[in-house]
Protein backbone atom coordinates (compact mmCIF):
# COMPACT_ATOMS: atom_id res chain seq x y z
CA UNK A 1 0.00 0.00 0.00
CA UNK A 2 1.15 3.44 -1.10
CA UNK A 3 1.83 6.57 1.57
CA UNK A 4 -0.52 9.28 0.09
CA UNK A 5 2.04 11.94 0.60
CA UNK A 6 4.52 10.04 -1.54
CA UNK A 7 2.19 9.96 -4.52
CA UNK A 8 3.11 13.41 -5.86
CA UNK A 9 1.67 15.36 -2.83
CA UNK A 10 4.24 17.68 -1.41
CA UNK A 11 2.92 19.20 2.36
CA UNK A 12 4.89 22.11 3.38
CA UNK A 13 4.48 22.39 7.35
CA UNK A 14 3.37 25.81 8.53
CA UNK A 15 5.94 27.44 10.40
CA UNK A 16 3.34 30.39 12.15
CA UNK A 17 0.15 31.75 12.21
CA UNK A 18 -1.10 34.12 9.47
CA UNK A 19 -4.03 35.56 11.07
CA UNK A 20 -6.85 36.96 9.14
CA UNK A 21 -5.43 36.85 5.58
CA UNK A 22 -5.88 40.82 3.17
CA UNK A 23 -4.67 42.20 0.04
CA UNK A 24 -4.65 45.51 -1.67
CA UNK A 25 -6.82 45.96 -4.82
CA UNK A 26 -3.39 46.46 -6.45
CA UNK A 27 -1.80 43.23 -5.17
CA UNK A 28 -5.18 41.39 -6.63
CA UNK A 29 -4.46 43.25 -10.09
CA UNK A 30 -1.01 42.23 -9.92
CA UNK A 31 -1.75 38.54 -9.24
CA UNK A 32 -4.47 38.53 -12.16
CA UNK A 33 -2.42 39.73 -14.63
CA UNK A 34 0.70 37.42 -13.95
CA UNK A 35 -1.94 34.29 -13.53
CA UNK A 36 -0.75 33.38 -10.17
CA UNK A 37 -2.33 31.62 -7.15
CA UNK A 38 -2.35 33.72 -4.00
CA UNK A 39 -2.19 31.03 -1.99
CA UNK A 40 0.25 29.35 -3.68
CA UNK A 41 2.49 32.21 -2.55
CA UNK A 42 0.97 32.35 0.74
CA UNK A 43 1.98 28.71 1.90
CA UNK A 44 5.48 29.20 0.35
CA UNK A 45 5.61 32.24 2.85
CA UNK A 46 4.41 30.75 5.85
CA UNK A 47 6.62 27.84 4.92
CA UNK A 48 9.69 29.54 5.01
CA UNK A 49 10.02 29.92 1.35
CA UNK A 50 10.88 34.19 1.56
CA UNK A 51 10.94 34.16 -1.92
CA UNK A 52 13.87 36.83 -3.41
CA UNK A 53 14.28 38.73 -0.09
CA UNK A 54 18.20 39.52 0.80
CA UNK A 55 20.14 36.72 2.79
CA UNK A 56 20.09 39.28 6.07
CA UNK A 57 16.03 39.83 5.63
CA UNK A 58 15.68 35.35 5.30
CA UNK A 59 17.79 34.95 9.05
CA UNK A 60 15.79 38.03 10.21
CA UNK A 61 12.45 36.35 9.47
CA UNK A 62 13.86 33.45 11.10
CA UNK A 63 14.58 34.85 14.13
CA UNK A 64 10.96 36.64 13.65
CA UNK A 65 9.55 33.07 13.92
CA UNK A 66 11.34 32.50 17.53
CA UNK A 67 10.60 35.89 18.37
CA UNK A 68 7.51 37.18 17.50
CA UNK A 69 8.70 39.30 14.66
CA UNK A 70 7.11 40.79 11.99
CA UNK A 71 7.85 38.70 8.76
CA UNK A 72 8.41 39.69 4.86
CA UNK A 73 8.66 37.68 2.09
CA UNK A 74 8.84 38.86 -1.56
CA UNK A 75 7.89 37.52 -4.75
CA UNK A 76 8.50 38.13 -8.25
CA UNK A 77 5.24 37.91 -10.07
CA UNK A 78 7.10 39.22 -13.36
CA UNK A 79 10.44 40.64 -14.69
CA UNK A 80 9.61 44.36 -13.19
CA UNK A 81 6.86 43.48 -10.36
CA UNK A 82 7.27 42.12 -7.12
CA UNK A 83 4.42 41.34 -5.01
CA UNK A 84 5.49 41.16 -0.86
CA UNK A 85 3.26 39.55 2.16
CA UNK A 86 3.84 40.82 5.66
CA UNK A 87 2.67 38.96 8.45
CA UNK A 88 2.60 41.16 11.35
CA UNK A 89 4.16 40.21 14.80
CA UNK A 90 1.59 39.37 16.62
CA UNK A 91 0.04 37.40 13.89
CA UNK A 92 -3.36 39.17 13.64
CA UNK A 93 -3.03 39.56 9.79
CA UNK A 94 -1.00 38.94 6.91
CA UNK A 95 -1.17 41.56 4.42
CA UNK A 96 -0.29 40.83 0.12
CA UNK A 97 0.95 44.14 -1.11
CA UNK A 98 3.00 45.99 -3.86
CA UNK A 99 6.34 47.26 -2.28
CA UNK A 100 5.23 50.53 -3.89
CA UNK A 101 1.86 50.15 -1.51
CA UNK A 102 3.75 50.27 1.45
Amino acid sequence: MCNPKSVGEQRSIALFPLGQIVATPGALEALDRAAINAADLIQRHQSGDWGNVPSGDAEENKRSIENGWRILSSYALSENQNLWIITEADRSVTTLLLPEEY
